[in-house]
């Protein structure tokens, strides 16, 4: 198979999610419901809170859900799955109901983020192809949301591409890095597949390749007269690259009646050299030209560059941001976030009964049963808590109500005037989509809505962030505690 054939996504998957799925078959297990619910336990970067994004690409691959013949034969080539099963996948189409937060919603650990409610099989299938959404995108748009807040009333572009660890990752990557508050995007493929601005002028080999730095501007100037932006630290950024610009701008781009839109640099003290840019430009008249940046920025950097006065207008940050990097800062060397693909009840006799995971790492248990997860606002209009619910079960904030904070259970919680927001909504019904996916634009600004209205900024500190607390309903607390004592015997 070529590399750039059209790919059956599909068969992103596990083999262990078709080494179970046959076994189910085998025993007739294919009408049985199960309920899986997706989460994450830690956020990462330690920050205080999560983007959730990634759902379109999910509902993508679950609408086109199938085997095909070259499927079927490589499967059947591995000589581990019996005929009947492989017939089966032959017409598989996914049949369950799957809820999820709204994309762009703010998130945090152990709220299920989906729940996939469906034939044992087809929950199990969907494993690894939601998890890869989840886990790539949600980090990404975490990892740009904390650059655009470190950058204030900065633009931050996502120039990362060459950096991301592959091709559909430069891709999705640039689309989180927009749901997070980047501006635009180099990788024009994000551009065309998700309408994304895009931006880009030169690399430093095309100003290499003329005899001269002052050419290469006025080559680039007079193929690109009302969007010029040259990129000035090949050689010197203030001895050459500055002067250079400048005498371009002069010679060439005034006599046509242009400015010369901006500059770059990518190299060196990014604070030091861009206020001394700053008074060049000035000096000859160019207050308007603008002072671009680029080279392993991060959140930390930007906040450093921004508090030593650097005049920049705009940042474009590779690396960092494509594969949500950690820096020196974060409390682990690798920031990942981690998001799982846990059991949490199964259909028996008409009626879901709940499944928990026990582990030697408390923050390895699970939250059993079916649930409902309600984001608890007070009468400013801020998140307070999140709340996890039976399934059937009725909140009523009407008055004082007493929730259980799982990790005090001792204290007394109470929530007074308080409104709530129940955070899934249903995606999929018996296989068929039944909910408007957004528009990226409609994301992205979602997420700036919560951010500036809803979540506290002790939650938004880059260094030990206030804990967004998740509580859970007496019944709820009941419940998996009983679960907890009926397993551990």
């Amino acid at each position: 198979m070529k590399q750039f054939d059209k790919r059956n996504l599909s068969m992103v998957m596990d083999l262990y999610e078709l080494t179970m799925a046959n076994g189910y078959f085998n025993g007739q297990d294919t009408d049985s419901k199960v309920a899986f619910d997706v989460f994450y336990r830690r956020n990462p970067f330690g920050g205080g809170f999560g983007i959730f994004a990634g759902l379109e690409q999910i509902v993508e691959y679950i609408n086109d859900l199938h085997f095909d013949d070259e499927d079927i034969k490589y499967l059947d080539s591995l000589g581990i799955f019996t005929k009947d099963f492989l017939e089966y996948l032959r017409d598989f189409k996914f049949k369950g109901d799957m809820y999820a937060f709204p994309e762009g919603t703010v998130m945090y650990p152990n709220e299920p983020l989906i729940t996939v409610v469906a034939p044992l099989i087809d929950a199990q299938l969907v494993e690894t192809a939601i998890l890869a959404q989840i886990n790539h995108q949600s980090l990404v748009a975490t990892k740009t949301q904390r650059i655009v807040k470190a950058a204030g009333d900065k633009a931050v572009s996502d120039f990362g591409a060459r950096r991301a660890h592959n091709m559909d990752a430069a891709v999705y990557g640039a689309r989180a890095a927009y749901i997070g508050g980047a501006v635009g995007t180099a990788t024009v493929l994000a551009g065309q597949m998700f309408d994304i601005p895009v931006s880009g002028t030169m690399a430093h080999s095309f100003i290499m390749y003329y005899k001269d730095e002052y050419e290469a501007f006025k080559n680039y100037a007079l193929n690109y007269p009302d969007s010029s932006v040259f990129l000035v630290d090949t050689y010197d950024t203030l001895k050459s690259g500055i002067p250079n610009a400048i005498k371009v701008a002069k010679e060439v781009l005034e006599p046509m009646g242009k400015r010369l839109k901006g500059i770059r640099i990518d190299s060196g003290d990014l604070a030091y050299l861009s206020i001394q840019t700053r008074k060049m430009l000035d000096e000859a008249g160019m207050e308007d030209c603008k002072i671009i940046v680029s080279n392993s920025l991060d959140e930390h950097t930007i906040s450093s560059l921004n508090n030593q006065g650097a005049k920049i207008d705009s940042y474009g940050v590779g690396e960092r941001l494509i594969t949500g990097a950690p820096s020196a800062y974060d409390d682990e060397p690798i920031s990942l976030l981690g998001a799982v693909y846990k059991i949490a009840a199964v259909e028996e006799n008409g009626k879901f009964s709940p499944r928990i995971k026990i582990s030697g790492n408390v923050e390895k248990i699970t939250n059993p049963g079916l649930k409902k997860v309600y984001r608890i606002y007070d009468e400013t209009g801020k998140a307070k808590a999140d709340l996890l619910a039976m399934a059937d079960e009725t909140v009523d904030l009407s008055g004082e109500y007493r929730a259980v904070a799982p990790t005090m259970p001792w204290k007394n919680i109470t929530y007074s005037n308080c409104t709530a927001k129940e955070l899934q909504v249903k995606i999929f019904e018996n296989g068929k989509l039944i909910y408007k996916l957004p528009t990226l634009k409609e994301i992205r600004d979602y997420v700036k809505e919560q951010l500036v209205n809803e979540i506290w900024e002790e939650e938004q500190r880059f260094i030990n962030p206030h804990t967004h607390y998740l509580d859970m309903t007496p019944d709820y607390y009941r419940m998996k505690n009983k679960e907890l004592e009926e397993n551990s015997k």
